[in-house]
């Protein structure tokens, strides 16, 4: 009797908080998120943060943002800067990750492609139109010196699963995707990696709605507190490097080496990093026009 009081309890201690919703990719990138959940850190300050995983990336969550299913997101640089362009009422409140995504260049283990020449005016298999999978592919061929208009063909497979479906059975030749996340599929001989193409640019940043911005501003600078202080010593963490490799099936080594790479960030993305993210975007006519920098952020 006494443990069903305590449930309807803490049923009705959650009902009263701040739900609040946050997307993200199921990858190694989000797991201080995970942690402060698994702690409760959000509900010590009243709020019901609810993590929702978004196997199609950043496509989805500009979807996500724009439909109000989400209303934070840990999104890709290139991909959110496009879409706000592009009428999503969001702004980029901060940097999450400072280092650029290592995208590795995938090919179907049995497939005759061995170099990037090799796949030149094939099909790049991509999660969809305005992803950083699509991006990607597009700054790729840019550092081939490609022909954008008759060198880069799409097929869309949605997500990572759709990618091994679509490269297997040649409904695509080749995919982006990053590095460490696709590892164990090409240890397992599902994917051979090519070639490898890093993002120009910090790879992740935190978006949120502005709806959600105006109503609750003191909210989102709470959850932006308790997560800064968990990747500001994310490094420091005690055998983090085998909770990962754990959680997310890689090798140890692997981890060791990606968590020496990467470097989060606890600031608001600079302007000259904002320009020059806009620039390579119209350069490669993905964006129509540059926007004011004060367009695209929002200083908490």
């Amino acid at each position: 009797m006494l443990y069903h009081i305590k449930n309807e309890i803490a049923a009705l201690v959650v009902n009263v908080m701040k739900k609040v919703n946050i997307g993200g990719v199921p990858e190694h990138f989000n797991l201080a998120w995970y942690l402060t959940l698994k702690n409760g850190e959000y509900k010590a300050e009243g709020i019901n943060l609810r993590w929702h995983d978004y196997h199609g990336g950043t496509g989805a969550m500009c979807q996500g943002l724009r439909t109000g299913d989400i209303d934070i997101a840990v999104i890709l640089t290139e991909g959110i800067i496009k879409d706000i362009i592009a009428g999503n009422p969001s702004s980029i409140v901060q940097t999450f990750v400072e280092t650029p995504l290592i995208w590795g260049i995938h090919v179907a283990d049995k497939s005759s492609f061995k170099t990037i020449e090799d796949i030149k005016g094939t099909r790049a298999a991509i999660s969809r139109y305005g992803s950083g999978s699509h991006l990607m592919a597009y700054i790729n061929a840019k550092n081939n010196a490609w022909n954008l208009e008759k060198d880069l063909n799409f097929e869309v497979i949605k997500n990572l699963n759709g990618a091994v479906e679509g490269l297997t059975y040649g409904a695509a030749d080749y995919f982006l995707w990053e590095k460490f996340t696709t590892k164990p599929l090409v240890d397992d001989g599902v994917f051979r990696r090519i070639g490898e193409c890093p993002s120009p640019w910090p790879c992740f940043v935190i978006a949120v709605r502005n709806e959600f911005i105006e109503n609750n501003e003191e909210d989102l600078k709470t959850i932006l507190e308790t997560i800064n202080l968990t990747t500001s010593e994310f490094k420091s963490i005690p055998s983090i490097d085998k909770t990962i490799s754990n959680r997310y099936d890689q090798e140890l080594e692997d981890v060791q080496e990606w968590l020496s790479l990467t470097e989060w960030s606890q600031e608001l993305i600079d302007e000259k990093t904002v320009t020059n993210v806009q620039e390579e975007l119209l350069k490669l006519d993905i964006i129509p026009k540059k926007v004011a920098y004060s367009e695209l952020i929002y200083k908490v």
